[in-house]
């Protein structure tokens, strides 16, 4: 099997700890992001592809990075964190393609020009999950994300795709279908990310109002993960997704094709919600 390791991680990017002490409260999800970490590592994994909902978008499809390279910066409380990620382009044309041919609706995206110079700006869906996962060594705390990366350091390539929120469940689990098939057909070992936040209304503080439907819904998707269950979340509507503010159902929806596929089975490592949204970390082997 060629698709060695998922997990489903948030992106809530206090628990980075050069940017909080304390995480805004959440240093339960930071240790298990830790955990993750380690986890990843273990599986030795060579490409990581990793789904974010914030990342560029086109409506109507999945959108698969064809960039040379990522980079971007994240800021909180006066502090800054800078990310250099290498990208697989062959494995993000063969998993384009692959998820084509089943039937998935996917454009590729790029960034500037070609080669060294195509560097697509890369999100806090990205860069949060990657920050436990493999580039410790590429992470500075300051500086010009566009000057040349840091030299390669033998450690995985990396594959973004951002699904559109206007998606299928059909469609999205046919992409993670696919995605197990793509990572056969090119025989490295394969992982795959679900950057996910949960309910953003648990707090009539937050940006989004307080409602009930947070706390309900964070509880179905935590059931649906800890009993292996990600198919029963395909009934989940855009009305329930807005009711909560779900940020995390297109990345999952593809998870649930991956695990489908691959027969990978779940340890569910930490839920909270110390703020306004609900984070959830859980792996796959």
């Amino acid at each position: 099997m060629s698709l060695v390791f998922a997990a489903m991680a948030p992106h809530g990017f206090p628990v980075i700890p050069d940017l909080s002490e304390d995480a805004e409260g959440g240093l339960k999800t930071r240790a298990a992001m830790e955990e993750m970490g380690r986890r990843s590592q273990a599986a030795s994994p060579d490409v990581i592809v990793i789904a974010t909902p914030h990342g560029f978008r086109a409506d109507g499809f999945v959108c698969v990075s064809n960039a040379c390279r990522g980079a971007g910066t994240l800021q909180w409380q006066g502090r800054q964190v800078e990310q250099h990620v290498p990208f697989d382009q062959p494995f993000a044309k063969l998993l384009g393609e692959t998820a084509r041919d089943a039937g998935a609706p996917v454009v590729f995206g790029s960034y500037a020009g070609g080669g060294p110079a195509g560097v697509l700006p890369i999100d806090w869906g990205v860069i949060t999950p990657l920050w436990f996962l493999a580039f410790p060594e590429n992470m500075v705390g300051k500086g010009d994300v566009l000057a040349d990366p840091p030299a390669d350091t033998g450690g995985p390539r990396v594959v973004v795709i951002c699904p559109a929120r206007d998606l299928t469940a059909e469609h999205l689990i046919a992409f993670g279908e696919a995605l197990v098939d793509a990572a056969e057909q090119d025989g490295r070992r394969i992982a795959y990310v679900a950057s996910c936040d949960w309910a953003h209304r648990h707090s009539a503080t937050g940006p989004y109002g307080f409602s009930e439907a947070a706390a309900e819904w964070d509880a179905v998707v935590l059931r649906a993960v800890e009993s292996g269950d990600l198919m029963s979340l395909a009934s989940v509507t855009p009305a329930d997704i807005r009711a909560a503010a779900m940020d995390g159902w297109p990345q999952t929806m593809i998870l649930a094709g991956v695990i489908g596929r691959s027969g990978l089975t779940v340890d569910v490592l930490s839920y909270e919600a110390p703020t306004y949204y609900g984070m959830l970390v859980a792996t796959y082997r």
